[in-house]
């Protein structure tokens, strides 16, 4: 350490007036913000041709799905980087394939409590007797899942795990316009991340320049992904003031018994299910929820598993305790495969929505059959996304009709915030209890969660610090600063 920073009265006063609040109360801060700004837009209305958003609601998007974007363009490189590195250390880890193998079972464990709280809320609440919603407002949907997704997302189209994606739309005039985007698809990335991590292991002390090079693109993707998630209090604030003003809460009149039935399930899951579990396995509840949190929030307002997907497994890694080596295999496929919201509560209450306002009467085995698609299909849809293409699927298998999605799709931006923020809680959950159930969790940190330092430079100093004097001298300085 320098004299300097040892001199009371400079360095540390320094510090302590550049103070800003936590990362959690930023959240807050932004999303309350972000409230306000979307009333009032909404109450501004749009332009005078009736259906051009104002200029305010316009600002609120464009900032909130340019920070989601910003997320989502630094995930392929860091599901590569760290899955590939995570692979590279499996020499340290004996249990890997029973690691594995406790991962796909707790979220199966976890998947089947969740339906079975949706199908009982579905018949307590019987949504599709409680609307003023018809049979006549149906419309089929735009995209359909099938039980061969799984396998046509799971083959790679290419090494980078991008395609093309293509949109055509019709004016006002029948004329056609076409748009074309890159894509990609998070199972393939990881499906190639694992053969690549796998052959190099198999190639030996040749794949070592490789190995050390790949260590130093994820330490520098991990830097670039702190700089954006620095900006998710301003991202929040885009994104509920831009939900507030597009969809507000008119929508909610005619499916609101089947609103409630889906929150009140999601509450379920989020505020007693996964705690009993986490009881059950001796973690402390309140560390979880204090550690978590920040990923949580961000799905929350953001709406994307994959988008949150940096700050998930920042926060498991960090807040949680769980190992690195584990987590980055575990919180990117939980990303696409780990989803209690959108793939069991939802489409188990849906269905029997659609069943209902349709006059059909399920049967016993027809409610053990949405059990299996929740538990089973949601590896089937892997490959894609949204709650609508899960929903699909269940209804398929069913034979239930498909219009009844068009039913629901006036609410479901505003049921998939809830939904979301399940889903990444749960992604947060089972690589923790499944690192402590297995003896490799870091039980000190996991007590120690908390928000506050998730972004710390002085944890990013101990990480890359093999002396930790750095480290030393960040806490020093920092006791520095509460004493003056």
């Amino acid at each position: 350490m320098s004299s300097a920073s040892k001199i009371p009265g400079t360095q540390p006063r320094e510090r302590k007036g550049l103070r800003f609040p936590s990362f959690s109360v930023q959240i807050l801060l932004g999303l309350a913000l972000g409230v306000l700004l979307g009333w009032l837009a909404l109450a501004l209305g749009p332009q005078a041709d009736g259906e051009t958003p104002n200029g305010l609601t316009t600002t609120l998007d464009t900032i909130g799905s340019s920070f989601v974007t910003l997320l989502k363009a630094v995930v392929p490189p860091l599901i590569f980087t760290a899955i590939v590195a995570s692979i590279a250390n499996l020499r340290t880890v004996t249990n890997a394939a029973r690691l594995a193998g406790q991962t796909l079972l707790w979220f199966a464990i976890t998947a089947a409590i969740s339906v079975a709280i949706g199908i009982g809320l579905g018949l307590v609440f019987q949504p599709g007797h409680n609307t003023t919603l018809t049979t006549a407002e149906a419309a089929e949907p735009s995209s359909t899942g099938t039980w061969l997704d799984f396998l046509n997302g799971l083959i790679p189209t290419n090494v980078l795990g991008l395609g093309a994606k293509t949109s055509v739309e019709a004016g006002a005039d029948g004329a056609l316009s076409a748009e074309t985007g890159i894509s990609f698809n998070v199972l393939q990335i990881l499906v190639v991340a694992l053969v690549i991590g796998i052959a190099a292991l198999k190639s030996g002390s040749k794949a070592d320049p490789f190995l050390e090079f790949n260590k130093s693109a994820l330490a520098i993707v991990q830097k670039v992904l702190w700089w954006i998630i620095r900006l998710a209090p301003l991202g929040t604030m885009g994104l509920i003031g831009n939900a507030v003003a597009t969809y507000g809460w008119e929508s909610l009149r005619s499916l609101a018994s089947f609103a409630v039935a889906i929150y009140v399930g999601l509450a379920l899951v989020l505020f007693v299910v996964y705690p009993v579990l986490l009881r059950a396995n001796g973690l402390s509840v309140l560390a979880w929820f204090k550690g978590a949190w920040p990923a949580i929030q961000l799905a929350f307002v953001s709406r994307s598993s994959i988008g949150t997907l940096p700050v998930t497994q920042r926060v498991t890694e960090r807040n949680l305790g769980v190992p690195s080596e584990y987590a980055s295999f575990a919180v990117p496929l939980a990303a696409t495969t780990k989803m209690d919201g959108c793939a069991s509560i939802y489409p188990a209450i849906s269905a029997i929505f659609v069943a209902q306002i349709f006059g059909v009467d399920l049967s016993v085995g027809d409610y053990l059959l949405i059990a299996f698609v929740s538990v089973v299909g949601s590896a089937a849809t892997a490959g894609l996304t949204g709650a609508m293409v899960m929903l699909t699927l269940t209804l398929s298998t069913l034979g239930l009709p498909l219009a009844g999605v068009g039913l629901l799709l006036a609410v479901d931006p505003i049921l998939d915030m809830g939904r979301t923020a399940v889903n990444v809680a749960g992604q947060t959950l089972v690589p923790a209890i499944v690192a402590k159930r297995e003896g490799i969790l870091d039980v000190e940190q996991y007590r120690a969660a908390s928000a506050e330092n998730l972004f710390d430079d002085g944890d990013d100093v101990a990480q890359d610090t093999t002396e930790g004097g750095a480290a030393q001298d960040d806490r020093e300085l920092s006791e520095a600063g509460a004493r003056a």
